[in-house]
């Protein structure tokens, strides 16, 4: 009877701790990673450029169909930041992080509620954002595109 009593209490016990690694934590980095996706979008949300300065790493490139090939920091401050003053809100609709990678499909809306719906490729070292690859999507494609 005891023996039958333990073997049961193991099995609880088991079936607990199987339950425990089913529903498993995400690892710091992917938190990490996921929070600075989030800030990302943020930033030109709240036009605060220091914000998005923060998370990206000083190597930074981006790279888009509107001739941005894997541009530095610099010229995306130059050539992508002003969108910002165009832009409305973001609303993720999948975000998907495999270590220091990430895919991200989103729809955002200018300041005439136009949308745009775009996807886009985060690479990340040391928490820091150090590539973004950009693939547009229907709708204008970006913030100031004018169409």
């Amino acid at each position: 009877m005891k023996i039958t009593r333990l073997f049961a209490n193991a099995l609880i016990v088991g079936i607990i701790m199987c339950s425990y690694s089913g529903f498993a934590q995400k690892s710091p980095d992917i938190k990490q990673n996921e929070k600075a996706i989030k800030e990302y979008y943020a930033a030109y949300v709240n036009k605060d450029w220091h914000m998005l300065e923060v998370i990206l790493a000083d190597n930074f490139t981006f790279t888009s169909p509107a001739g941005d090939d894997h541009i530095n920091l610099k010229l995306y401050k130059e050539r992508c930041w002003p969108n910002s003053g165009n832009t409305k809100k973001f609303e993720i609709e999948k975000m998907v992080i495999d270590g220091d990678v990430a895919f991200v499909l989103y729809n955002g809306w200018n300041n005439d509620n136009k949308l745009f719906r775009n996807t886009e490729r985060f690479k990340f070292k040391d928490g820091k954002i150090v590539e973004n690859e950009c693939f547009f999507g229907a709708g204008i494609s970006f913030p100031n595109s004018g169409k």
